[in-house]
């Protein structure tokens, strides 16, 4: 069973090791000093900034990592994908990781992605679609997307998380259901 809870302090050191695995370091491409990980996470880690950083358990034991917040709380990230792609208003972004090697290639990006997806419909009753803006390097990731039920929309021109990467992202996208 998948489920989740907001990521605490407590939880820097497991997450620096996600962020040092090389499969994660590839996308993430983030420092891992213990100040960099307080630096960056903990601000959502206390409540003090309007995203989430959620903790994702697969029976219990973590795992993995999604960050989910709304285009609205982060008008910078939003204007560079404006120009090239609709956001429609009351949109939600998220990132992921797995951070468990032995977790990779099991099918549970796509399990975790599902399930945040559902839950953001609930918990974020204003929400009108789900953007989520991938690397076209990182087949994985966007792969796990459309087997979630994320359709590619577009492709665009956004700054790289790793500086060897060009710009090329895909855009992929779920609107809310239409209530029965």
């Amino acid at each position: 069973m998948i489920s989740w809870r907001r990521l605490t302090e407590a939880d820097f050191p497991l997450l620096r090791r996600w962020l040092e695995q090389p499969h994660v370091a590839r996308w993430w491409n983030h420092e891992t000093s213990p100040e960099a990980v307080a630096r960056d996470f903990g601000r959502a880690a206390r409540g003090e900034e309007p995203s989430e950083d959620l903790l994702v358990l697969l029976d219990g034991e973590p795992f993995g990592l999604v960050q989910r917040s709304r285009f609205a709380d982060y008008p910078e990230y939003g204007d560079e994908l404006a120009d090239q792609a609709e956001i429609p208003r009351g949109a939600v972004t998220i990132d992921y990781l797995i951070g468990d090697p032995l977790r990779v290639g099991r099918g549970l990006g796509t399990r975790m992605i599902r399930a945040i997806v559902r839950a953001t419909w609930a918990d974020y009753p204003e929400a009108t679609a789900i953007l989520v803006p991938v690397h076209v390097g990182n087949p994985a990731s966007w792969r796990a997307l459309e087997k979630a039920g994320l359709r590619r929309v577009a492709e665009v021109s956004l700054e790289p998380d790793n500086p060897l990467d060009d710009r090329a992202h895909y855009l992929l996208r779920i609107d809310r259901p239409e209530a029965d």
